[in-house]
């Protein structure tokens, strides 16, 4: 549809009021009605700061938010005021006025009617940007099987590099992006190249890429997003003054131009380089500048920059501030969840993580009567919007209030709760990666199509020039096939290194699932001695026993969620351990732990309760069944300078006979304690290169064999 301009302006209407959602890039151009001859330096402007102008094609892009008013300026025609509606390619037509054969201009949106399909298809591909990642690229691959202009390719590959972007997919967004820079050379490519470069971690690619760039040429807000880029790498490579450098630079062009998002953000990430660096006293007038300028943003914005500051209040320890920040932030998302359903669980603005953070923040001043409520709250919320992370982490955090508080049977009910929620986390991670799998197969076969459909092209120009050249064609195909096999090659390393990826994802989930497992089997058999000692009315030695067991639970909490400890620290952990045992067995064994003085502890590290399970098999089954007193004894020598042996020794019963007492059911649960070991091993050595080895046999030749177990242990 036609709007003639004829005569008049376009304004936006009187209550149009400028929204606050989400930045999108608008893509246009100005031409002639009758020649359809592309009309350059065209001014472009957004009332919101934003400006650029058309290039030699007459076509701009540009970034706004839905709500803002375009103005589009030239000295040959009248000024253009248009608001934006949403995601649509417009188009200005200018045509001569009978009158005084001055020019008027015409103002359309783009529709698929037209007779050229390559840009209706680039607009499909960015409305299904981030609905449908696998239609999106498909209508990629038709828009560049239409496309006839190095400047369409470059334009296609862009949007592709902006899908995989969306999708996390940033190392095949490098890919692309550099493909539409090398038919095009285009500032705001470069600028999404930086930043690719920067999520897929190849930070001094990033940098260089950023340095490149002519910064004469860009727009207002363009240089603020260079100097906002290159502040975030040097964040993310710990140059923490560079990084401050940086976001200063770019907040001086946001304040002269009145870039308002910009000014917020950058007093934001300036607090934080400051905060990184440990001048919390910088950060802190920072963070409250930033806090001050997002409360005349909108709510969003500005409930976002308060957990921000109550992060940082966190950090420093100040949980009275932390808290009150975190309040007000949780009224402001109940009033935002009230009026939209968009807040997801991925986002920090959910009732679960703030009541969650409360809850701790309580926890850490010990006021443990207002941590309890705002954890359950939060485990209610989390369970209710199917958020497991929050909910798993808020259990947890309640099992140690619980215990802190001294109320342990509601701490092993919360602690159950834990273990069965990792369980079920463990299950919907699984299933997550599997689907991670076969959406990543999918975008890289799409991939590899791209791919073909650029290298078919490339050839079929080549035949084309046969007649007129022969020597120049064999190249081009030559180069052409070099290219595809690069791009192929490409394509099966990037599938390899996320296979790779994958597969210790997998086994962290599995060591994780594990040592969830081991955890409880070990409470419960602490709890029986404790149980044992109440039932023969032996109260002080059962809080003896109780406060040593309280001491080894702290550790092992803090050591749960680790894939290797200190030896120092495991060594303390099996000291308190078998004291314990020995504390209720004292008749049945007596015990020694050796450490060869000339070894260096604190080069080595362990898997946190490797050596546990094999002291409790030596106690429960070998010593405690022994006629007479029995021998512990606990070595740890180094043979070599790389390794350290640790050795269990018991003279008990031996593995044999311990198997003729078990029952059948006990069997099977000594089979799964001792499996969980040994899968925890395999996964710790594929992870690690074969860092841990274990070797167990009969320690004697007589009637009580007992057991010997072996432990080597190979420093990094």
């Amino acid at each position: 549809m036609y709007l003639s301009l004829s005569g008049m302006f376009l304004y936006a209407q009187n209550n149009t009021t400028l929204n606050s959602g989400p930045k999108f890039t608008v893509r246009g151009s100005v031409v002639e009605s009758d020649t359809q001859k592309p009309i350059p330096d065209v001014n472009i402007e957004v009332n919101g700061g934003g400006y650029t102008a058309t290039d030699f094609f007459g076509e701009f892009r540009i970034e706004v938010r839905e709500g803002d008013e375009l103005t589009i300026r030239h000295k040959d025609f009248e000024t253009v005021f248009y608001v934006i509606r949403s995601n649509e390619r417009i188009k200005v037509e200018v045509e001569p006025n009978d009158e005084d054969q001055s020019k008027i201009s015409k103002f359309k949106s783009i529709s698929r009617s037209q007779k050229e399909l390559f840009k209706p298809l680039i607009d499909s591909a960015e409305a299904y940007l981030k609905k449908d990642a696998k239609k999106s690229i498909q209508f990629i691959a038709d828009a560049l099987s239409e496309a006839n202009s190095t400047k369409q390719n470059s334009e296609a590959y862009e949007v592709l590099g902006d899908i995989y972007m969306y999708w996390k997919q940033y190392d095949l967004a490098v890919s692309n992006y550099r493909i539409s820079l090398q038919n095009t050379k285009a500032n705001n490519v470069s600028l999404k190249l930086a930043k690719a470069y920067m999520q897929n971690k190849n930070y001094q690619e990033s940098l260089q890429t950023y340095n490149e760039i002519s910064k004469g040429e860009l727009t207002n807000w363009q240089l603020t997003d260079l100097y906002e880029g290159l502040g975030d790498v040097y964040l993310l490579t710990k140059a923490y003054n560079l990084s401050v450098g940086a976001y200063e630079d770019g907040l001086k062009v946001a304040q002269k131009h009145l870039i308002t998002p910009k000014i917020t953000d950058l007093n934001s990430k300036i607090a934080q380089a400051y905060n990184a660096q440990g001048e919390t006293q910088k950060a802190e007038g920072f963070f409250n500048k930033s806090m001050e300028l997002a409360n005349t943003e909108n709510r969003k914005r500005a409930v976002e920059e308060q957990i921000k500051v109550a992060d940082f209040k966190n950090e420093a320890n100040n949980y009275s501030d932390e808290i009150v920040l975190r309040k007000a932030a949780l009224n402001t998302i109940n009033e935002i969840e009230s009026e939209t359903d968009d807040i997801d669980n991925e986002s920090p603005l959910t009732q679960q993580k703030q009541n969650y953070k409360i809850g701790n923040a309580y926890a850490s001043q010990r006021d443990y009567e207002n941590a309890i409520p705002y954890l359950e709250k939060s485990i209610e919320e989390a369970d209710s919007k199917a958020d497991l992370i929050v909910q798993k982490d808020a259990t947890r955090r309640l099992s140690e209030v619980y215990r802190d508080a001294g109320q342990f049977n509601k701490a092993l009910l919360a602690y159950q709760d834990y273990v069965d929620l990792v369980d079920k986390l463990y299950t919907k991670k699984e299933q997550e990666i599997s689907q991670a799998a076969r959406f990543s197969k999918d975008i890289v076969s799409k991939q590899n199509r791209i791919s073909s459909l650029e290298s078919d092209r490339e050839l079929s120009e080549s035949k084309y020039q046969l007649s007129e050249e022969q020597a120049k064609r064999q190249k081009l195909i030559i180069y052409s096939l070099i290219g595809g096999l690069i791009l192929l090659l490409i394509a099966a390393f990037l599938m390899f290194k996320y296979i790779k990826q994958q597969r210790l994802a997998n086994n962290l989930l599995a060591l994780k699932s594990l040592r969830s497992q081991m955890n409880p089997h070990f409470i419960f058999n602490a709890l029986n001695s404790v149980n044992s000692f109440i039932a023969s009315n032996d109260e002080r030695t059962a809080n003896k026993y109780l406060t040593d067991f309280s001491l080894l639970m702290r550790a092992v909490l803090e050591n749960s969620e680790e894939d290797f400890i200190p030896l120092e620290k495991e060594i303390k952990l099996i000291e308190l351990y078998t004291k314990l045992e020995h504390f209720r067995f004292q008749d049945k064994f007596d015990y020694a732990i050796h450490v060869d003085d000339s070894i260096a502890i604190k080069d080595f590290v362990i898997p946190p309760m490797l050596l546990q399970p094999y002291i409790e098999n030596a106690v429960w089954h070998g010593l405690r069944y022994k006629k007479s007193k029995g021998k512990l004894e606990i070595n740890i020598t180094q043979s070599v300078p790389d390794e350290i042996k640790i050795t269990i020794i018991d003279d008990g019963i031996g593995r044999k006979q311990s198997k003729a007492l078990k029952t059948e059911n006990q069997q099977k649960q000594n089979s799964k304690g001792m499996g969980n070991i040994k899968k925890r091993v395999s996964i710790l050595n594929d992870m690690y290169k074969d860092k841990v080895d274990v070797f167990i046999d009969d320690f004697q030749d007589q009637e009580d064999a007992g057991t010997k177990v072996v432990v080597t242990l190979k420093k990094d």
